[in-house]
């Protein structure tokens, strides 16, 4: 009788142990998954997760699990910043504007949890690397050449786990000032904190790039309208023109919207009340065309289509990642889910212009 005793009060302490275990897999396992505002919020559950959260080790780790987008910074000409997020209770910034930083901005590019942002008010057009997250931030040098006014950036930033300091860079195409009809690239990398201007220029004539850049396995893609796309590889250092894949129904003039979905470069365009989505392949390969430096481009192959249809009319896809498709109407905007195909609506934008551009962001603790 004794050994049943023993026996019952050894099972109790056994599911009480398996309880606590639990406890203690959430909070070293499970929290890194949850976006930074989730994050802050529950700082308030206990001291231990207090203390966990506020770790500069949590923070790099959260940098690498916390990785999917969750919303996106929206801006119009010569206005602040609003963040957009997917589910405002879960995802969030302490301040959108960005008024932390000490002089008015345009946001150009983001990257996993960090912003690329231009000053907007100086004449020097100052770059800085931010995280809205945790208001931290800083201002880079000079560049080396002037990229002029309509200068296309493009922000790449990987989280490793051997990199306890992010590293990254910021990729800039502009026109060149000594070739005619000539494209230059000038790269900052963060590891010894200088430019470098790179030595592939491509010799084509290019409308003026607005587009937000789209980096897919660290290679860079800005759309140029009338379905041309500018792709440039910062590893190779090589660049090149391509035709995007058109749907049935649009004449060749017609533009597509390119976003990152799972991982690969797809196309969006939008007719009547559907929304058509192409992923395309052989986006980059190790060899140029024929005409790399002639005034031809190379035409890209669809992989597959889909058609995901849509409620209402007179839809703008204003942009699109491998958690959904953002679509405006009028001044709604509205999120379309690529897995169960359900809408949700987003936020109503009152005011600005109508010329408005969609940055990506992921709510994460990296630090600077």
């Amino acid at each position: 009788m004794d050994r049943g005793k023993k026996k019952g009060n050894f099972l109790g302490m056994t599911n009480n142990k398996i309880y606590m275990d639990l406890k203690d897999i959430i909070r070293e396992c499970a929290l890194v998954y949850l976006p930074a505002k989730s994050l802050m919020r529950f700082k308030s559950v206990c001291r231990d997760w207090k203390l966990q959260i506020s770790s500069p080790f949590f923070a790099h780790n959260q940098s690498q699990c916390s990785c999917a987008v969750v919303g996106v910074f929206c801006q119009s000409s010569g206005e602040p910043p609003l963040l957009v997020p997917f589910d405002a209770k879960s995802c969030g910034v302490p301040d959108p504007h960005l008024s932390f930083l000490p002089e008015p901005v345009e946001i150009r590019s983001s990257s996993n949890g960090l912003l690329c942002c231009q000053s907007s008010s100086s004449a020097q057009k100052s770059y800085y690397i931010c995280n809205p997250a945790t208001k931290q931030w800083k201002k880079l040098p000079k560049p080396n050449a002037d990229h002029g006014s309509s200068t296309a950036i493009a922000l790449l930033f990987e989280p490793s786990l051997l990199n306890f300091i992010p590293e990254y860079k910021v990729v800039c195409a502009f026109r060149s000032n000594d070739f005619e009809d000539g494209t230059e690239f000038e790269i900052y990398n963060s590891v010894d904190n200088s430019w470098k201007i790179a030595g592939e220029i491509l010799f084509k004539r290019l409308r003026p790039i607005t587009s937000t850049a789209v980096c897919v396995n660290n290679v860079i893609h800005w759309s140029l309208g009338a379905g041309h796309v500018l792709s440039y590889d910062p590893v190779k250092d090589r660049s090149k023109c391509f035709f995007q894949p058109h749907h049935h129904g649009y004449h060749s003039d017609c533009n597509g919207l390119l976003g990152n979905v799972n991982g690969e470069l797809a196309s969006v365009r939008s007719n009547g009340n559907s929304i058509y989505l192409s992923v395309m392949e052989d986006a980059h390969t190790n060899a140029m065309p024929m005409d790399y430096y002639g005034y031809g481009a190379q035409r890209l192959n669809k992989k597959n289509v889909s058609d995901y249809v849509v409620s209402v009319a007179h839809q703008k896809v204003v942009f699109v990642c491998g958690e959904g498709v953002v679509f405006q109407v009028g001044d709604k905007l509205s999120l379309l889910s690529l897995r169960d195909h359900t809408t949700k609506e987003l936020m109503n934008l009152v005011g600005g212009s109508e010329k408005r551009s969609f940055v990506p962001y992921v709510n994460s603790l990296v630090s600077i």
